[in-house]
C-alpha cells in the first residue's frame, strides 16, 4: 500500500446518518488543516460524513493546486446502491481524487475494518463526526488514538467525551 508522504495527512471518519449539521465547521477544519501544512486528505467514501468531508476537500483543491485527495474505497461496487445525491458526491470526489485505493476487490465481513485501517495508517489527524455510538466510526477513532493521531470531533454534544 502506497500513500503520499507529506508532512501531515488528515483523514475523516463519521456516521452515515450525518445530514450536514456541521458543514461550516467541517469546511473551517479543512481550511485550518491546510493552513497547518496538511496537503493530503483521505476520504473513506461512505454516505454521510465521509462524502461531506470529500466535498469540502474537493472545494479546497479547487483553490489550492497542491491538495492531494486519496479516496479509500471499500470495494469497487461500493457505491452501486447510493441514492442520487450521494452518488453525485461520490463521483465528484472520485473524479477529483489523485489516488483511488480499494480495501479489497469484493465485499467481505472485514472490508470496512480494512478500509478504516487504511484511512488512519500514517495519518496525523482525524476529523470526525462521532456521537459516541459503537460501530465503524468508533473503531476508527479508537484505532487512530492507538497510533497517536490527533482527533478533532465536530459532533456538537459538549457532554461527549471520548474514553479510551
Amino acid at each position: 500500500m502506497t500513500f503520499h508522504t507529506d508532512i501531515s495527512i488528515a483523514t475523516f471518519t463519521g456516521h452515515r446518518t450525518y445530514q450536514g449539521e456541521a458543514d461550516e465547521a467541517l469546511r473551517e477544519a479543512v481550511e485550518a488543516l491546510y493552513d497547518e501544512g496538511v496537503r493530503t486528505f483521505r476520504v473513506g467514501m461512505a454516505e454521510g460524513f465521509d462524502l461531506a468531508a470529500g466535498a469540502a476537500v474537493v472545494a479546497l483543491s479547487e483553490r489550492y493546486e497542491d491538495v492531494v485527495i486519496e479516496a479509500i474505497v471499500p470495494f469497487p461496487a461500493f457505491a452501486l446502491r447510493f441514492g442520487v445525491h450521494d452518488k453525485m458526491l461520490y463521483d465528484s470526489v472520485i473524479a477529483s481524487a489523485d489516488v483511488v485505493l480499494y480495501a479489497d476487490m469484493a465485499y467481505h465481513r472485514a472490508i470496512f475494518h480494512r478500509r478504516n485501517d487504511m484511512l488512519v495508517e500514517g495519518a496525523d489527524v482525524v476529523v470526525a463526526w462521532y456521537d459516541g455510538s459503537r460501530g465503524g466510526t468508533d473503531y476508527t477513532i479508537r484505532r487512530a488514538h492507538k497510533i497517536g493521531c490527533r482527533i478533532i470531533n465536530l459532533f456538537p454534544d459538549p457532554q461527549l467525551s471520548i474514553d479510551f
